[in-house]
């Protein structure tokens, strides 16, 4: 069963082992961990509904619950402390777009706020309540989640807008395809909020990112249905895709995706080589993304996330002969992880891994082949477990992204990572590390992740967060890059946006806003600082 207070299933555990405990008490101190509510209290808490009855909509208390608050630290931090502020009035489950626009009229009749919901993963901010005079209602579209048609011979697959990519997968490969969209939330995400957030998935290389993979589909917005037929391009105008694309539920809510979707290939491995530092790494992965080399995944582990990832592994004595084995040629505490997949036909990924090996030596890197790059497929969408892991000892977990120019990402990191340590408050360390995971032949994204103790408090642990995030959030800016490459702007990021749309780019996206939802029904203070 789906936890309420966490991420993802029940059953599935991933807890800190013991050698990766004693390293983060050695660099944070040990910790203890705060006090989680029960969700019969929560229960409890939640008010009477304002909503009428529909036949529709639920409003028992857990569902509301459960449909409160997304999956950004905050929302970690409200759903464990059972302080959730705002419950949705009811949660609406249609089962196709008829439904979707029965509920749109009927919420806006009766003058309801609408917060379009698919897999509850969001870490900015996107479906959460917020207070209101108004009722609220959570339209879910967790049924909605079947492959509708598959054209085979344009390759052209659509699908029900709540299709989770567990789901979604297993439905095309049973027909012979892989859209190949793999973000790290692919476990609980939803082919529809891929589309409304702009998603990248981790192969993004080979097949794209979300908005090369979106087709068309159908939209139900307040003025009416919005179809975006399949066009393979077009030069008439500017391109409504693009408009829906990254719209998080402000336009209307997407109902139906056409998606572009690929033969499953003939072969698929990832590889793992290590570079001796990070001015080498960064050439190195630089020069493979600028040949257009075609590879379907390329990361690269600045040296403390290395260290970190090789800690946390728990296989001490392995770890060990790697090190020192590394060392000897020539990978010392400098060394930066690289892993890369190589995804194709046969003779092609011969080619393919080849050519990487001789780069990698070139540059005086060191291939050690497929057994990790295994490990990091079997663990690739686990990571988000691993904040319960370091919860339980007193731990606290988050991380932040952007994209900029090749020029800029080394500053870029470095003044990510820095701003983090510098507004920690009251002395406390703060352990942070970093990775590019995204590669471009213009720049790369840099995702960074930090882990800090918990304070003694719920509230004193949430003002470090947003001190951490907010300076983290200015150092992004300061040096180019977007708010968010892949996680979407929702309401934590939307203060920031304007730096990267300008004064007219903002208004432009208003004057969109205001003429599809004029009351601003859908999902209001999202996306755009509406109270501005």
């Amino acid at each position: 069963m789906r936890r309420w207070n966490g991420w993802g299933d029940s059953a599935n555990e991933y807890p800190l082992k013991p050698s990766g405990l004693r390293f983060l008490q050695s660099r944070l101190g040990n910790a203890s961990p705060l006090q989680d509510a029960e969700l019969a209290s929560v229960i409890a808490a939640v008010p009477q509904s304002r909503l009428n009855p529909h036949p529709l909509i639920d409003t028992a208390p857990e569902t509301r619950v459960r449909h409160a608050r997304g999956q950004s630290l905050p929302d970690w931090l409200a759903m464990r402390s059972g302080q959730f502020d705002h419950f949705p009035d009811g949660v609406a489950e249609p089962e196709n777009s008829a439904q979707v626009r029965e509920l749109l009229d009927w919420a806006a009749g009766q003058d309801i706020i609408v917060i379009p919901y698919g897999g509850g993963t969001s870490v900015a901010g996107h479906i959460n309540p917020q207070a209101s005079d108004k009722p609220i209602l959570t339209l879910s579209l967790a049924r909605m989640n079947r492959l509708l048609h598959l054209d085979c011979e344009s390759q052209i697959a659509t699908f029900g807008a709540g299709t989770p990519g567990p789901l979604l997968e297993q439905q095309l490969k049973e027909r012979g395809y892989t859209l190949g969209h793999f973000p790290q939330s692919w476990e609980l995400s939803t082919v529809g909020g891929w589309v409304a957030s702009r998603s990248s998935g981790q192969q993004s290389m080979r097949y794209g990112r979300i908005e090369q993979m979106f087709a068309g589909g159908r939209v139900e917005t307040p003025r009416g249905t919005l179809d975006i037929p399949a066009i393979p391009a077009s030069s008439a105008g500017p391109d409504i895709r693009e408009m829906v694309l990254g719209s998080e539920g402000r336009l209307g809510v997407i109902t139906e995706v056409k998606v572009r979707v690929t033969p499953l290939p003939d072969v698929e491995t990832f590889q793992v080589a290590f570079a001796p530092n990070w001015d080498v790494a960064v050439e190195l992965v630089r020069g493979l993304t600028q040949s257009r080399l075609p590879l379907s995944m390329l990361r690269l582990s600045n040296a403390e996330e290395t260290r970190t990832h090789l800690m946390l592994a728990g296989h001490e004595k392995l770890v060990s002969l790697l090190h020192r084995y590394l060392s000897v040629r020539s990978c010392g505490d400098r060394k930066c992880m690289i892993t890369f997949g190589v995804t194709g036909d046969k003779t092609q990924s011969r080619q393919i891994l080849a050519t990487c090996k001789r780069r990698i030596r070139a540059a005086g890197g060191v291939m050690v082949g497929e057994l990790l790059g295994r490990k990091w497929e079997e663990s690739r969408f686990r990571s988000p477990y691993l904040r319960h892991g370091l919860w339980e000892h007193g731990y606290v977990v988050d991380t932040f992204e952007t994209a900029v120019n090749w020029n800029q990402v080394t500053p870029a990191m470095t003044a990510m990572e820095q701003a983090v340590r510098d507004n920690a408050g009251d002395g406390e360390q703060v352990h942070v590390f970093t990775h590019l995971s995204h590669l471009y032949p213009q720049g790369s994204s840099i995702y960074t992740t930090y882990v800090f103790r918990s304070s003694d408090s719920y509230e004193k642990t949430l003002k470090r967060w947003q001190a951490m995030k907010a300076a983290a959030s200015e150092a992004i800016v300061a040096h180019g890059g977007t708010i968010s490459h892949q996680h979407g702007v929702g309401r934590d990021h939307a203060p920031w946006l304007h730096h990267e749309k300008g004064e007219q780019g903002m208004q432009m996206i208003k004057d969109l806003l205001q003429a599809m939802d004029p009351r601003q029904q859908l999902n209001p203070g999202c996306l755009i600082q509406d109270q501005d």
